[in-house]
């Protein structure tokens, strides 16, 4: 385990010892406490001191709820977070081994060969994904079942074992080469990766940089979503025990779960990997990256060119952290990454103790930039898999531990699914070691499911509409899943639900119609679409109002709001109200307001001055955006 405690403690020194040729300066940063990364909690936050800007604070143990509170009014996001969620909208894409076995949840166990798309149109999906208005695409590299979308050289689960990594049948040098692999694939995780290049390969066999090349040429940001969980490396001792009992459950008419109806549907089939996850295997120093035979990055590695990092590790750890290296050193940037914190199969008696700090710390050494979802400093969930956002979502949330040294849900002091998330009593309360900046990702799948089923069909546009409503709306950043089929394409379903969806978002949220409002520098300032330009009351207050006359004949029945982030989010109460010239008529209100709060009112006409007051806040409020819109329909569809 890399020991972040060394690291705050030596600095450059525990640096080099981290990474022993190359990104030193990253590394330092880390090791420096820097707001940048998982070192970030430093004198900062020290008892008593003055409160400095950071996206990561400590607890004390003498500090007051006052001080308490004053230190979350200084947590602020990283500038990776502040972009992340100005990109408001993301895009899933669950493509893999489940898509050709019609399932939710794999066994590991499955054939390679069943990974057989005809074609896999990855423009097409991109073309879909623009439409709906999407700004960064994040595709699942590997599920539970652990079948791997890319060439990674640990595991023989993979596409190159895939019939798609060909141009139609595999040649006879490619045949020759599948064959040994197959002979060598139990004792060497790397038999197939060897004979990667022999034979008539297919240019689009490696999906995930397809996919990343093409979302990258599209103008998107990319996301990659590596599952700790892995079916395909469950002990295969262990795992003949555990059909067995699946089995005797089955033919009792009991019922099975996800996870256990896969396993006995493949009950006559092993694992299809090395037996490391929860197998017990000693923790030993390793080397990331594990060189194999033939190791194309020998030579990068020798002369520097590709850091190395010495850590302690178990088999499967070192597998998740050297496919990590995989991922960043070959596919970066990659600007976020997903990693859920699912063990499955302790219930059944396998766990594997998934080592976080460590996969935390390379993560930031190789791409400080990332936004790690329930990493330290990153994103977390929702709590929910509808779409649904709090109507007090709290980008600031308290911890029981140090976030760097855990899956972030687990040291939220009620978990993610807690109704009241970072209120002044939820951050006070005992228990609480540190305040972190740790923003809600709200993600729906738009289909039942998470792969592509031919029995589902996807939500209307007017479904989706809401659901951003309740995500981007409500402070949080949309993350809607939609799966291509088995044909390797997004369903036209989806493809004509999408673009209606979008067509409306764009329509309703085009132009601003506070523009031409007085006066023009506050309506100005409010418009521009900047978070570096905002009102604030004046002499520093914590509470105020303004007013905006508004231009004649303006009807609207949305208000968009948003505080300025890279100051943090302060305030706790507000009102929006209608005026004639004479009095004041109450519209709207609401606690929360973060990056985007979205209010949606009575349709409005002939209004002609608003008055947005600030009630209540933690320290002086920004607020950086003020927005009035009129819904528009999605167009008819077809």
């Amino acid at each position: 385990m890399i020991s972040r405690r060394d690291l705050l403690a030596t600095g450059t020194a525990a640096a080099a010892a981290l990474v022993t040729s190359g990104l030193t300066g990253t590394a330092a940063r880390a090791a420096g406490g820097s707001a940048d990364g998982p070192g970030a909690a430093g004198a900062a936050g020290t008892a008593g001191g003055a409160i400095r800007p950071a996206s990561i604070l400590p607890v004390e143990p003498g500090d007051t709820p006052e001080r308490i509170i004053a230190k979350a009014a200084a947590i602020v996001p990283r500038p990776p977070q502040v972009a992340w969620q100005e990109r408001k909208f993301t895009g899933f894409t669950h493509f893999g081994m489940n898509t050709f076995t019609d399932r939710e949840w794999g066994s590991g166990c499955e054939d390679e060969a069943t990974f057989a798309p005809a074609a896999v149109d990855i423009d097409q999906w991109m073309q879909a994904y623009r439409a709906a208005g999407m700004r960064q695409v994040m595709l699942t590299a590997k599920h539970h079942d652990g079948f791997v979308v890319y060439p990674t050289r640990y595991t023989n689960h993979s596409v190159i074992a895939s019939p798609w990594w060909y141009r139609g049948s595999p040649d006879a040098t490619a045949a020759a080469a599948r064959a040994r692999a197959t002979a060598d694939r139990g004792d060497d995780y790397a038999a197939f990766w060897k004979i990667r290049t022999e034979g008539n390969v297919n240019p689009d066999g490696d999906i995930l940089g397809t996919y990343l090349n093409a979302a990258r040429s599209a103008g998107l940001k990319v996301g990659v979503y590596l599952s700790p969980a892995d079916g395909a490396e469950l002990p295969h001792a262990w795992h003949q025990t555990f059909v067995q009992q699946i089995v005797a459950k089955h033919d009792a008419g009991q019922p099975l779960s996800t996870e256990e109806q896969s396993t006995y549907d493949d009950r006559d089939r092993s694992p299809s990997g090395m037996g490391r996850y929860g197998s017990g295997s000693t923790v030993t120093a390793r080397t990331i990256p594990t060189l194999v035979d033939g190791d194309d990055r020998a030579h990068a590695v020798a002369t520097g060119r590709l850091p190395v990092f010495h850590v302690m590790a178990d088999d499967y750890n070192a597998y998740y952290l050297n496919q990590l290296y995989e991922l960043f050193t070959q596919y970066g940037p990659i600007d976020e990454l997903w990693l859920d914190g699912a063990n499955p199969w302790t219930s059944s008696g396998i766990s594997e103790a998934y080592d976080f700090t460590t996969w935390f710390s390379l993560i930031h050494a190789l791409s400080p930039d990332t936004v790690t979802f329930a990493g330290p400093q990153g994103t977390r969930w929702v709590g929910n898999e509808s779409g649904v956002a709090r109507l007090s979502e709290w980008s600031v949330t308290p911890a029981t531990a140090d976030p760097a040294t855990a899956h972030g849900e687990g040291l939220l002091p009620h978990g993610a699914q807690v109704t009241d998330i970072g209120s002044d009593a939820a951050i006070t309360e005992p228990g609480v070691k540190f305040l972190q900046w740790f923003a809600a990702e709200a993600d729906v799948s738009i289909r039942p499911g998470w792969f592509w089923h031919s029995d589902e069909q996807p939500k209307t546009a007017e479904q989706l509409v809401k659901l951003y409503g309740t995500s981007v709306g409500r402070n949080a950043v949309l993350l809607l899943n939609v799966p291509p089929d088995t044909s390797g394409r997004v369903d036209d379903a989806d493809v004509t639900e999408l673009a209606r969806f979008g067509a409306a978002i764009d329509a309703t949220y085009r132009r601003n119609l506070l523009t031409g409002a007085r006066p023009a520098a506050l309506a100005n300032a409010l418009a521009d679409g900047r978070l570096d330009s905002s009102w604030s009351p004046p002499r520093r207050a914590t509470t105020g109002s303004f007013e905006l006359q508004l231009p004649d004949g303006v009807e609207f029945d949305q208000i968009w709001l948003g505080e300025d982030i890279t100051h943090g989010q302060h305030v706790q109460q507000f009102t929006v109200e209608t005026g004639d010239g004479t009095t004041w008529t109450p519209l709207a209100g609401g606690t929360t307001i973060g990056y985007s709060r979205i209010l949606t009112v009575p349709p409005q006409s002939g209004v002609r001055a608003l008055r947005i007051s600030v009630t209540q806040a933690r320290a002086t409020p920004r607020l950086a955006t003020l927005g009035l819109y009129r819904s528009v329909a999605p167009p008819p569809a077809g």
